[in-house]
């Protein structure tokens, strides 16, 4: 059984401006998401349905609930927190 073991980044705070980065990664990454199921094939349905490759995802980021949003920030926030971690410094030109 598979048993997902992530590396541990609940030590590391992110700046006010790198939080603000992670909202616009969240939103990049439900773009490409999006981009991608629509290349696949997928439209926008009321409800999932595998079957017919409907999603009611399928909507601009601002559009999504609260739990889809949040679905997408936490892997930019994770993602941002272990860079961090492994000692990258992130800053903006």
């Amino acid at each position: 059984m598979y048993n997902p073991s992530p590396i541990d980044t609940s030590d590391i705070i992110l700046s006010d401006e790198i939080m603000a980065l992670a909202e616009l990664l969240a939103k990049n990454t439900h773009e490409v998401w999006a981009k991608t199921r629509i290349t696949d094939g997928w439209k926008f349905g009321k409800k999932r349905d595998d079957n017919l490759k409907e999603t009611p995802c399928l909507v601009a980021y601002e559009e999504l609930s609260e739990e889809e949003k949040q679905y997408d920030r936490n892997t930019a926030l994770e993602t941002l927190r272990l860079i961090t971690k492994l000692g990258y410094k992130i800053s903006k030109e």
